[in-house]
């Protein structure tokens, strides 16, 4: 028997239904007509009683709501809402396990002896004094390029995930949804530390602190927020101190694990936020997951296990790298798209620039990160890049080193400007290097920084194209119109940093400060710093938009260039593919389990 417990009004069919059930009851079980039966009736009389007290109830508290205003009843709602969402942050806010932190090594240093390389790691925080004429004085203003991007986002987007800095107001895409979530905030957080700009850094920390919400009904990237949010919350903790930090990063990362709920356990590229419903790109290859995106996890995962005890979000990196070593991978290579329903890939396309390349970035990072156990992700990355270099990397007619894109078997000789990341990658994988390969890799990581600046040197602007083409006469330099942009990306000098680090060749400062000029000439407005339209172009036209990761990577890696080594050591950090640095985790301060690299 079933019983239906909405709520009627007396009289109604709800009401008439207890006569049935009481003959049901005497009719199957005699005995009710004796003494059970009174205790029917009175039951019977109890629930009648209780349904006219709800109901008169009921009409009272609706007689009263229709005497107040409107905004009262509204300011009513707001307050339960407010109680609603305070006591869902208290319930997110759970203490959690106290761990020991790795050895931070290299926090505040890295002031360089020689005056003229102070002098330029000091530009990247300090432009040219301007001088504004007044009546009574003449006012001298050092306007800095870290401070000059942060000042006008503080002033016009601050809140915003980016800048418009030439209409002067907040700036979104659809990979942080239709969310103010202050991804600049987060995403500067660690440039500001180093930098030792303190004071904005406690503005940003006040900010997350809060204001930064995660309980909102918003459609996210998975790999963009994990790499610039749970990324950049991560190393600010890890560099200050400071508990707020870890505690928003896990509580990100628990509204990310629903979009791990697929077939395979390889996640959707998109979550939202509140409900915890993933989907893909409507582009991406017949419905699938994209290699740099359900790749570039690791790093950030593992450290959220380390930190919190809770192996799940270990254990969900992991079912994805068991899942790829299974798989058959044509001549070697993995196809940038996966099917996350069926397991199976979707368009054999393979590129070490956009859709692939941090996945390869992250498998020689886990390894570093481990202390180099685990030697599973390192045995990952010997394999992907001895394809890698058998199918992708050539030489051009001139003598430059690029890395095309492999294509339904074919290969395209273009390489974008995300590609140029891997001269970078390939130097700080030299050492360890099968076959005592390392000065072999550390050469080919040269020759790469190489072709990447000539990208820029044959430019108008002395600013990198994002692709250009090594085709018959062409080489290093754009062919389409909408490849000719430059979105203040980090990659080119990004490479020139390791290659800086593990050679100390001069020539990578050199140009180093010739993209720090470039940029300062060319991108710089009253309200930020732009992108521009056309590379080539003497007069470019503004794409008005300071990117996040302008503040997070391209000025990080800058001021790194011009920074001594002793300034975040490699040999105790490891940077995610958003330039947060995570440190190394040792064996001895590490509480994983599940693989012998963090047992």
């Amino acid at each position: 028997m079933q019983w239906s417990l909405r709520r009627k009004t007396p009289g109604s069919a709800y009401d008439a239904s207890f006569p049935t059930l009481k003959r049901k009851l005497i009719s199957n079980h005699p005995q009710f007509q004796s003494g059970v039966y009174n205790y029917v009736e009175e039951e019977e009389e109890r629930l009648r009683n209780k349904i006219r007290a709800d109901h008169e109830k009921a009409l009272e508290e609706a007689k009263e709501k229709l005497k107040k205003s409107r905004d009262e009843i509204q300011a009513e709602i707001q307050t339960e809402k407010n109680k609603v969402v305070q006591e869902l942050k208290k319930k997110d806010s759970k203490p959690l396990p106290p761990v020991p932190l790795p050895n931070l090594i290299g926090i505040n240093s890295g002031e360089p002896a020689d005056p003229d390389i102070r002098e330029k790691r000091n530009k990247i925080k300090e432009c040219v004094a301007s001088h504004r004429q007044t009546k009574d004085s003449v006012e001298v203003s050092f306007s800095w390029m870290m401070k000059h991007a942060w000042d006008n986002y503080r002033q016009y987007g601050w809140g915003h995930n980016e800048l418009k800095p030439i209409a002067r107001k907040g700036h979104s895409t659809n990979i942080f949804g239709n969310s103010q979530m202050g991804a600049t905030i987060v995403d500067a957080l660690d440039t500001l530390y180093i930098m030792g700009l303190h004071d904005e850094f406690r503005e940003g920390q006040e900010w997350i602190d809060k204001n930064l919400d995660f309980s909102v009904n918003s459609e996210v990237s998975v790999f963009e927020v994990n790499i610039r949010f749970i990324g950049g919350l991560l190393a600010a903790y890890y560099l200050s101190g400071q508990e707020v930090f870890k505690i928003k990063a896990v509580q990100l990362a628990g509204k990310l694990l629903p979009a791990f709920n697929t077939p395979t356990g390889i996640p959707w590229a998109m979550v939202n936020l509140k409900s915890g419903v993933g989907r893909n790109w409507g582009w991406a290859s017949a419905g699938s997951s994209i290699l740099a995106e359900f790749g570039t996890l690791h790093m950030e995962f593992v450290h959220l296990s380390y930190l919190t005890g809770d192996p799940v979000y270990y254990n969900k990196v992991m079912h994805i790298r068991k899942l790829l070593q299974k798989m058959d991978r044509p001549n070697g290579l993995y196809p940038n798209y996966l099917n996350p329903r069926t397991g199976r890939w979707g368009q054999h396309h393979t590129s070490v620039g956009g859709l692939g390349d941090s996945f390869y970035e992250y498998l020689l990072k886990a390894w570093l990160m481990s202390d180099k156990m685990d030697t599973e992700a390192r045995k990952m990355y010997d394999d992907a890049i001895e394809a890698i270099e058998k199918h992708l990397i050539r030489k051009s007619n001139g003598g430059l080193t690029f890395i095309g894109e492999w294509k339904n078997g074919h290969l395209e000789r273009k390489m974008g400007h995300l590609t140029c990341f891997a001269g970078g990658m390939f130097a700080l994988g030299a050492d360890g290097s099968r076959d005592d390969k390392a000065g072999h890799y550390l050469q080919l990581g040269a020759e790469i920084a190489h072709t990447c600046h000539e990208s820029y040197d044959r430019t108008t602007l002395k600013l990198g194209p994002e692709a250009f083409k090594f085709d018959g006469g062409v080489e290093a330099v754009a062919v389409r119109q909408n490849e000719k942009y430059y979105i203040l990306r980090p990659e080119v000098i990004e490479t020139y940093w390791y290659m800086w680090r593990f050679t100390h060749d001069p020539k990578y400062r050199q140009w180093g400060w010739e993209a720090t000029q470039a940029i300062d000439k060319y991108c710089r407005v009253s309200g930020g710093f732009s992108g521009v339209k056309d590379v080539y172009s003497s007069s470019p036209t503004y794409d008005d938009v300071q990117q996040s990761f302008f503040l997070a990577e391209t000025l990080k890696y800058l001021y790194l260039l011009f920074s001594n080594d002793d300034l975040l050591p490699l040999d105790n950090w490891v940077f995610n593919t958003e330039a947060h640095p995570l440190p190394v985790l040792h064996l001895a301060n590490t509480t994983l389990s599940g693989n012998p690299a963090y047992r």
